[in-house]
């Protein structure tokens, strides 16, 4: 009987192996994003498998850090090193909030209509809600608004910040997606003070407390604890 047990063991193993590396692959390219429910089935079902090696896998990336359970929800992909997630968006809030009033008086009508657009896209996408599309909107968002900051190492330090946040990025859509609402319009007053010339300082303050508010929803979502004494940035 042992004979018979090895090779489908081996087999198991096989297949938890394959399932592992078929996961951690999707969450490393950002199509399994912070917050992203890992439904066994239905990934048993992609990889033509049951879904008992598809629980060792998911076993093994949590031990890992990469998957974490959550009660009534099961397993989703982790926050990667949450702390420096903090970090990041608090820098970032400051550097792109100071990039943008210093790109502000460059933008023209043409550049202010193209950042709109791509608004308008975002406010689209609400009703069947994608955080990595809305991401990636939101990003292309704000590059128009600072790519043209008048200090170029202003410039290289935002775009290296968002480098550094690389998947994390779109972790607070994916774990607060009513966070997206409220961002868009919040764009809209950006777009509208820079529109009215208003002083630098005013574009400044609104673009750093956007960014900063997209950490205060996560931060009140994840850790409500903590979230009791944010500065306000």
């Amino acid at each position: 009987m042992s004979t018979t047990l090895r090779p489908a063991q081996g087999s198991e193993q096989s297949k938890s192996q394959r399932a592992y590396h078929w996961i951690k692959e999707r969450i490393a390219n950002q199509e399994f994003t912070p917050g992203y429910r890992l439904v066994l089935g239905a990934i048993a079902g992609e990889l033509e498998m049951s879904v008992v090696p598809v629980r060792e896998a998911i076993r093994q990336l949590e031990a890992e850090g990469l998957v974490m359970f959550e009660r009534n929800v099961g397993a989703r992909v982790s926050m990667v090193d949450d702390t420096q997630y903090r970090f990041s968006m608090q820098t970032l809030s400051i550097l792109e909030g100071a990039a943008t009033a210093l790109a502000a008086r460059r933008l023209t009508a043409d550049d202010i209509r193209a950042a709109r657009a791509i608004n308008e896209l975002m406010v689209e996408t609400l009703d069947h809600f994608d955080p990595r599309a809305f991401t990636r909107l939101n990003q292309e968002f704000h590059a128009a608004l600072y790519i043209k900051t008048a200090n170029p190492r202003m410039l290289d330090l935002v775009q290296a910040e968002w480098a550094r946040l690389g998947h994390l990025r779109d972790s607070t859509f994916s774990f607060v997606p009513g966070r997206a609402a409220e961002s868009v319009r919040e764009h809209e007053n950006i777009l509208q003070l820079i529109e009215n010339g208003a002083p630098l300082g005013e574009i400044e303050k609104a673009a750093r407390r956007h960014r900063s508010a997209t950490l205060d929803a996560y931060m009140i979502h994840e850790h409500p604890d903590e979230a009791l004494g944010l500065p306000a940035f």
